[in-house]
């Protein structure tokens, strides 16, 4: 007779083999009832709605949304395609997100079919999927990306509302920036007649300085005997020029979402006055508060340390062979790692203080940030050496987030574009809001985003004589509902709101979280 771990055992290799297979969402059907049942009862399995279920981990908590919002594309796609077979596609909006790298999973997900019920079904943690009974476009005009069916871009361009101009401009604009020819935009113009379209994608061209492109759209309609009026969709005139060298649509989003919130960080911020006069005295404050910054910045990942165990580190009277647990020792490592790593920033500090550019120094240096954070893990064998080697190999999640981090392929491209802009700002206040915002944005390392960052804003703020700021654990949930409403729905003023806020009570002598 199996015992019991047998039994799982055999449920886990089935399930194993679905996910082989590449389903994320399981049907009933997939798993006898038996199966289903004990890998409920064991935590491996979800049911996401009736008849459906997803893979996840034992010991989540109720309510946590990672798994789900980590799976959100992965089962949508395979849920759609079991139900409607080939006959759907995402809507024309959904679809240019998606193609210019925006994974951020949405609160309704869109769906056209001609099989359709214009019907909503609910899904887990606030979000849902409506199926419009509407015709397709064209085979011509659908194409597949990571399983889901969506426009082509040049189709989505055509078919997007105007009010989605004006409403999402960033990732049209990012869009646009890719496009380097008109030919694939103009074919689809006249063959469908597109009189209006074409006049509006003439104005949203010329609205971010590709007048070529929009010179020949509007030749061409013309010469076809279409009397197309030039109309610029969006709200205001594009500040900023693409480079029309950039065909990465995620670098042309950062860009433009630097350039749009620069403006409204610095109305937001304190006035810099310039590079401290006494650097002595500056280090000494960085020095002074290290005890405060680690327990809030360590404790705001989940860590659990004490400021005693922080100092017993810092001052080698730490042996984790005779004193710790293997919970405390883990701890134990990533405080001794943040000692190492804070000493690395202040280095860092050092180089900006005497005149050298921040974003330069934040180049050069952040992967010796990295590495120090997580030195103690590999000599005590809990990580590899190769752990340690640079950017991530993989995808990463970001836990209770909407907004999914670049594929591994974009990090590659989105770090030097980021540290481009951080080199090129002349604000320092736009340097530590922005900086801190995008580096956990593209979350380029799979662990230690959230700790490099604040060190990132930290090393910013000196370059403006900024006091170092300390993100107290008590404004946790802030802090994060901030970030995310930047990510998710554009608005950087929550952020840097709070930012402002800590570094005006710093700067006054009265900071949140303070060692006493």
């Amino acid at each position: 007779m199996s015992s019991p771990s047998e039994k799982l055992a055999t449920s886990l290799e089935l399930l194993q083999k679905l996910q082989k297979q590449g389903r994320t969402a399981i049907r009933t059907k997939d798993l006898s009832r038996v199966h289903r049942e004990r890998l409920k009862k064991n935590g491996f399995l979800q049911e996401v709605i009736k008849g459906w279920y997803m893979p996840a981990r034992p010991g989540e908590s109720l309510g946590e949304t990672t798994v789900w919002f980590a799976s959100f594309w992965d089962f949508c796609a395979d849920y759609l395609g079991d139900k409607f077979g080939k006959q759907w596609c995402l809507s024309p909006e959904q679809s240019l997100s998606l193609k210019i790298g925006n994974r951020t999973v949405p609160r309704q997900l869109m769906v056209r079919s001609p099989k359709g019920l214009n019907n909503i079904t609910n899904l887990p943690h606030d979000t849902s999927v409506l199926d419009c009974k509407l015709a397709l476009p064209s085979s011509d005009d659908i194409e597949e990306l990571d399983k889901l069916r969506i426009y082509t871009l040049p189709a989505a361009l055509i078919a997007i509302a105007p009010s989605f101009f004006r409403s999402n401009p960033i990732d049209i604009k990012a869009a646009l920036g890719t496009v380097s020819s008109a030919s694939d935009i103009l074919e689809r113009l006249l063959e469908g007649g597109h009189t209006v379209v074409a006049g509006r994608l003439v104005g949203a061209f010329r609205n971010i300085g590709r007048n070529r492109i929009a010179d020949e759209i509007m030749g061409a309609m013309r010469s076809a005997g279409f009397d197309s009026r030039e109309e610029d969709p969006f709200e205001s005139v594009s500040p900023f020029r693409l480079n029309r060298a950039i065909q990465s649509p995620y670098v042309n989003r950062m860009q433009l979402m630097w350039q749009e919130w620069r403006e409204q960080v610095i109305t937001l911020f304190p006035r810099s006055s310039g590079l401290p006069k006494n650097a002595d005295n500056y280090l000494k404050h960085v020095q002074e508060i290290y005890l405060t910054d680690a327990y809030h910045s360590l404790s705001i990942e989940g860590y659990s340390v004490t400021k005693d165990l922080i100092d017993k580190v810092r001052q080698g009277g730490w042996n984790p062979d005779v004193d710790e647990s293997d919970r405390k020792q883990r701890d134990a490592l990533v405080a001794r790692g943040y000692w190492q790593s804070y000493q690395a920033v202040r280095n860092s500090i050092v180089k900006v203080l005497k005149g050298k550019n921040a974003g330069i120094v934040a180049d050069d240096d952040h992967g010796a940030w990295y590495r120090e954070l997580f030195v103690p893990s590999v000599v005590a064998s809990l990580l590899k050496p190769g752990d340690l080697a640079g950017y991530r190999n993989n995808q990463v999640f970001i836990r209770h987030s909407m907004h999914v981090p670049p594929a591994k392929e974009v990090v590659r491209n989105a770090m030097p574009a980021f540290f481009e802009l951080l080199r090129q700002e002349d604000e320092p206040s736009v340097r530590a809001v922005l900086g801190h915002f995008f580096f956990v944005y593209i979350h380029p390392y799979m662990d230690g985003n959230g700790r490099i960052g604040r060190f990132m804003m930290n090393v910013m703020l000196a370059s403006g004589g900024f006091p170092w700021t300390v993100i107290p654990l008590s404004r946790r949930s802030e802090y994060m509902n901030a970030l995310e409403r930047a990510s998710v729905d554009n608005n950087i003023k929550p952020w840097a709101k709070l930012l402002a806020n800590l570094v005006s009570q710093t700067m006054k002598g009265k900071p949140e979280g303070f060692a006493s």
